[in-house]
């Protein structure tokens, strides 16, 4: 389903979106793979570039081809860095890239979001990420989180609030759904990568521990790699919109926690 498809798979050079890339490659897809580093493992087509600003994203764009069947969005970072570099990064540099590639993107194709189980609370945070997702282009984000009073340690499971929120509406904003782009997430729960040590750091031991325990165990690159492409083939055409929960049973065992069943 994947043979003879372009993608673009951001992220490329490590974790998630190298084994999603190794993944699409072997599946038979052309993948144009996007990374601020350049990959360990040499890459046919690979675009150095960084998305976090618009004069980055606007290089990057320029270099792709004039027709791509997906972009898959899975760089990201873990929130170490600050609010306001970790929402650059993980939302507006991912809306403002899938924005200014989606004319590139052929009718019918699809974008899809890496978010993550920690952008559960965006429905009690509605109003706040109904705000900043509001803010359209490419905003000052300094001025963005001071509006919304948003605490530096927030920025990671904030980014991935607005991005739950955003994939939802770009469904259906005529930028895609004019031409029968699909917009949709897959949502992770801990996975070991490089980034979980640092998720640590952020969301503490603790929290970490007890969603792993939740589930049994961890999760790898390679449990998140196919359903990320799943969602970017022609199987998945009548998804449009939707998250999935690809944790382990994590989503189903915090609903049951806090809507008590």
């Amino acid at each position: 389903m994947l043979l003879g498809k372009t993608i673009v798979v951001t992220g490329a050079s490590s974790g998630i979106g190298a084994r999603t890339a190794e993944l699409a490659i072997a599946q038979g897809a052309d993948v144009i793979g996007v990374d601020i580093r350049e990959p360990a493992a040499p890459q046919a087509n690979f675009i150095a570039g960084d998305l976090s600003n618009p004069a980055g994203i606007a290089a990057v764009v320029d270099r792709m081809p004039q027709r791509v069947d997906a972009v898959l969005n899975v760089a990201g970072v873990s929130g170490v860095i600050g609010a306001e570099r970790t929402l650059a990064i993980n939302f507006y540099g991912l809306r403002a890239f899938s924005e200014a590639i989606a004319p590139k993107i052929r009718e019918g194709g699809s974008v899809v979001n890496v978010a993550s189980i920690a952008g559960y609370g965006w429905r009690a945070n509605l109003a706040r990420a109904k705000a900043m997702v509001g803010v359209e282009g490419f905003p000052d984000i300094a001025a963005v989180i001071a509006a919304n009073g948003v605490n530096n340690e927030e920025g990671y499971p904030l980014s991935k609030e607005l991005l739950l929120l955003w994939t939802m509406m770009a469904a259906h904003q005529p930028l895609f759904k004019s031409r029968g782009i699909r917009v949709n997430a897959v949502s992770p729960g801990p996975v070991e990568t490089q980034i979980l040590k640092e998720f640590r750091s952020v969301l503490g031991d603790a929290k970490v521990n007890s969603d792993i325990d939740r589930v049994g165990r961890a999760g790898n690159a390679s449990d998140i790699a196919p359903v990320v492409l799943f969602m970017a083939s022609d199987a998945a055409r009548w998804i449009n919109g939707a998250n999935i929960a690809n944790d382990g049973g994590l989503e189903a065992s915090i609903n049951a926690d806090v809507l008590g069943f």
